[in-house]
C-alpha cells in the first residue's frame, strides 16, 4: 500500500466523535496517521479497520495489529468482542467496509471539496484500462504531471508500480491520492469496475469526470445476471460519484446510461462498430476510421468542439473509440480543444503505451504477435476482427480461460475464437484451483459445435502452446493472443508462478529463426544463455 510521505496527523477521539456508535477503551490523546484493511501492511500510527471475511473475521487479527504499533480498532459488534484482547481503544460501526471510504476520505483529506488532481474515473466491461492509459499519455503530451490506477499499474509523477486490483481498496486508494497530492500530481486517470462500486473501493471520492465504455457478458460470478451487472456500474453517474459524464453509446447499455444518468453527459459514437449505427451516428462526438496498420490506428472525430485526425498507437476500430472517449473526458475536464490538437499534431498521434493491449511483440518479418488482455466474448470479436484487417494471411488463436471465475462465458469465448479465426489454439490460463483439463475441454467443445470443420487443436502448458503456434504459421500470418497481456504470473492452485505471454512469444518467434525485438519489458524468467 502506498502512502503519503508525510501521512496526515488525525485525533482519534475526533474520528470516534465523527463516525463511531459505540467506543470502547481511551481514544484521547492518540494520534492517527492512516487506516488500513491488512495488518500485513500495516505500520505504525495507523488504525486497523478489521471486517467479516468470506472464512474469518479480520478482529482475529487485533493482536497482531496491536503488535505492529496500530493505535485502534474499528471493527463491528461482532469484532469488537473479538478484539478486546488487543488492549487498543476499539470504534464500533455498523458496516466497518461500507464506511471505509469515509473514514479513509477523512484519514487523508481527499474527500469532495477537498484539494484534489483533476480526477478522471472510466467505467466498462472492455476498454476501461486503454482509455485510463491513453488519459494518461495524452496528458503527458499536455506537460500535466500525472497519476493512474489501473488494472496494469499504478503511476505517481512517473513511478510506476505494479497493481494487485482494478481498483485498489477504499483505504489504499485514499493514501494513493493524498501521495499523489503530496507529489503534485495534476490529473489521475482511475479505472473504476463495478466491483470497485458495489464494494465500496471508491467511496468517499468525487470524480470531475465519469466516462462509460460498453457493457457485455462478464462478472457473472460476481453478480447474478447482466441486469444486476450494469446496475453496479451506474452510481458512478450519480452526483455524490462525479461532477460530469462523458458516454459511449456503441453498445446498448450506452443509451441507457444516458437516460439515467443523474449528471451532465455528452456522448461519443462509432457507428462502423455499433449495435446501432444510425444513433450511434446521432452522437454529440462521431468518430470514424481512416486507416489501420500493425503499428495503430488512425482516426476521425467531430463534434461541438471541431474535428480532430490522429492516430492511436493499437489496432482496432475500438481503440478509435477508446482514444475519441479519452479525448473528449479531457475536454470536458477542462482542457481546451486547441491545445489537444496542437499537442497530438506536434507528436504525429497519441504517444501512449497500452502495457498488454492488442500489443504487438514480433519484429519486422515473420509473423506479426499480438499479446491481448481481453477475455470476454466481445473483446475477442473486436479484437480479432481488428487483427483480421490488418493481416494479408491466415489469422491464428490462442486463447484459455480463467478457472474459478464466470464460466457462463466460456461457450460464447470459444464461439467468438473460432468464428474469427482460421486456426484455434486452445491452452491453459489461470486455472486457481479448477481442473485445467476440464476447462480446455470445455473450450473445445464450444469451438467444435460452432464450426465442426475448424482447425483446432489443444496444448497444454502456454508455454508448447505458443511453440506450436508460431510453427504453424509463417510470413504474412498474424497470432493473436488473447488473456495473459500485461500480467507477469499465472494463478497455479492459489501459487501466482512467474509468467510472461510476451517473453515466451518473442522466445518462440527466435526459436523459430525470425527476428524479434530485444525485450523491452521485465523478464521473470532466467535470462537465455
Amino acid at each position: 500500500m502506498l502512502r503519503p510521505a508525510n501521512p496526515p496527523r488525525r485525533e482519534l477521539s475526533e474520528l470516534a466523535s465523527r463516525f463511531a456508535e459505540e467506543v470502547h477503551g481511551d481514544p484521547d490523546g492518540v494520534t492517527l496517521t492512516g487506516i488500513t484493511l491488512a495488518t500485513a501492511d500495516l505500520r505504525p500510527g495507523e488504525a486497523f479497520v478489521a471486517i467479516q471475511g468470506v472464512n474469518r473475521h479480520g478482529a482475529e487479527f487485533a493482536e497482531t495489529a496491536a503488535q505492529k504499533g496500530a493505535v485502534a480498532i474499528i471493527t463491528d459488534a461482532a469484532g469488537a468482542d473479538i478484539s478486546a484482547s488487543a488492549g487498543l481503544p476499539v470504534l464500533v460501526v455498523a458496516d466497518p467496509r461500507g464506511i471505509l471510504g469515509d473514514l479513509s476520505a477523512w484519514v487523508y483529506g481527499t474527500g469532495a471539496g477537498d484539494p484534489l488532481p483533476l480526477l478522471f474515473g472510466t467505467t466498462g466491461t472492455n476498454g476501461k484500462t486503454s482509455v485510463s492509459h491513453l488519459l494518461e499519455g495524452i496528458l503527458d503530451q499536455l506537460g500535466v504531471v500525472t497519476g493512474l490506477s489501473s488494472t496494469a499499474e499504478r503511476h505517481i509523477a512517473g513511478e510506476v508500480i505494479v497493481s494487485r486490483l482494478t481498483t485498489p481498496e477504499a483505504s489504499e486508494m485514499h493514501a494513493l491520492l493524498a501521495l499523489m497530492r503530496e507529489r503534485h500530481v495534476e490529473a489521475v486517470a482511475v479505472e473504476v469496475s463495478a466491483q470497485a462500486l458495489s464494494r465500496h473501493r471508491v467511496d468517499g471520492i468525487r470524480f470531475d469526470v465519469a466516462g462509460f465504455t460498453n457493457l457485455s457478458h462478464d462478472h457473472l460470478d460476481d453478480y447474478a445476471d447482466m441486469e444486476e451487472y450494469f446496475e453496479a456500474k451506474l452510481p458512478l453517474f450519480r452526483p455524490d460519484r462525479a461532477v460530469r459524464g462523458v458516454v459511449c453509446i456503441d453498445s446498448p447499455s450506452g443509451a441507457t446510461v444516458v437516460e439515467r444518468a443523474e449528471i451532465p453527459v455528452i456522448t461519443v459514437g462509432t457507428p462502423a462498430i455499433a449495435a446501432d449505427p444510425s444513433s450511434s451516428a446521432r452522437a454529440d462526438w462521431v468518430v470514424s476510421v481512416d486507416d489501420e496498420r500493425a503499428s495503430g490506428t488512425t482516426f476521425r472525430m467531430t463534434g461541438p468542439a471541431g474535428t480532430l485526425t490522429t492516430t492511436v498507437p493499437v489496432i482496432g476500430p475500438h481503440m478509435a473509440a477508446n482514444a475519441a472517449l479519452a479525448i473528449v473526458m479531457l475536454l470536458e475536464g477542462g482542457y481546451a480543444w486547441d491545445r489537444i490538437v496542437a499537442a497530438l499534431d506536434r507528436d504525429g498521434g497519441i504517444r501512449a503505451h497500452l502495457p498488454g493491449r492488442t500489443q504487438l511483440v514480433s519484429g519486422e518479418r515473420g509473423p506479426a504477435v499480438f499479446v491481448d488482455f481481453g477475455h470476454s466474448p466481445d473483446a475477442f470479436e473486436k479484437t480479432l476482427a481488428a487483427v483480421r484487417r490488418v493481416t494479408p494471411g491466415r489469422v491464428l488463436m490462442l486463447f484459455g480461460a480463467d478457472g474459478d471465475r464466470d464460466a457462463s462465458k466460456r461457450y460464447d469465448m470459444a464461439r467468438t475464437a473460432v468464428e474469427g479465426s482460421d486456426i484455434l489454439v486452445v491452452t491453459d490460463h489461470h486455472p486457481r484451483f479448477e481442473d485445467p483439463d476440464s476447462i480446455r475441454a470445455t473450450l473445445v467443445a464450444g469451438a467444435r459445435a460452432a464450426r465442426p470443420e475448424a482447425e483446432i487443436h489443444e496444448y497444454s502448458p502456454p508455454e508448447r502452446a505458443i511453440e506450436a503456434a508460431v510453427a504453424m504459421v509463417g510470413e504474412g500470418d498474424a497470432i493473436l493472443w488473447a488473456g495473459p497481456g500485461h500480467q507477469d504470473y499465472r494463478d497455479i492452485r492459489g501459487v501466482r508462478t512467474p509468467y510472461s505471454a510476451r517473453e515466451l512469444a518473442r522466445r518462440a518467434l527466435k526459436a523459430a529463426g525470425w527476428p524479434v525485438p530485444d525485450s523491452a519489458w521485465p523478464v521473470p524468467y532466467p535470462a537465455e544463455d
